[in-house]
């Protein structure tokens, strides 16, 4: 389902006439996908294929979003098979000329609007402790609906081929009526 909205806020030029439509993916925005994650630094570019996995596959849990027909924002996400009331956050990724406009959580909102995650009572996500936007959405999210944000220890140094941590952000249970 396309949906045409409004943008966050205006573009630099303050034009209103190029709605940014919200959707959920297809196999057609695979390379887009890719493109865009490849610009986001420091995202983890994965293959072109898992995008179109993504695209495809977990469609109604990605979305997208385009703008003068140019792919400025996604999400990756899936239903946890052992927690169907879960679902996981695998990448947010926002254009960087829509950077600081809000699209990340304006996405993600959206998303959990969506009939086939009114179920969804818990979002979990890791985040590179250094990645002070995604833990600012996630906070966020969490004070909107009111919900609790529980960081855990998750993925250690020694499971990443370079040395990293990605604890695990744990938010719920969500309020969705509040959005």
């Amino acid at each position: 389902m396309t949906v045409k909205t409004k943008k966050p806020t205006l573009t630099a030029d303050g034009s209103d006439d190029d709605p940014l439509l919200l959707r959920q993916p297809t196999m057609s925005d695979g390379a887009a996908v890719y493109k865009l994650i490849q610009a986001c630094p420091p995202l983890d570019l994965n293959s072109n294929y898992v995008y179109l996995l993504l695209c495809t596959q977990f469609a109604s849990t990605c979305i997208v979003a385009h703008q003068n027909h140019q792919l400025v924002g996604f999400i990756s996400a899936y239903q946890q098979p052992e927690k169907q009331n879960t679902l996981f956050v695998c990448q947010v990724a926002v254009h960087e000329s829509m950077r600081g406009q809000g699209l990340a959580q304006y996405m993600l909102e959206h998303l959990l609007k969506r009939s086939t995650l009114e179920h969804i009572k818990f979002i979990e996500t890791t985040v590179d402790p250094e990645n002070h936007a995604s833990r600012r959405l996630f906070q966020k999210l969490a004070r909107q609906h009111r919900a609790e944000l529980v960081e855990l220890d998750f993925f250690q140094s020694e499971h990443f081929v370079k040395p990293q941590v990605e604890p695990l952000l744990r938010i719920g249970p969500l309020r969705t009526h509040l959005l």
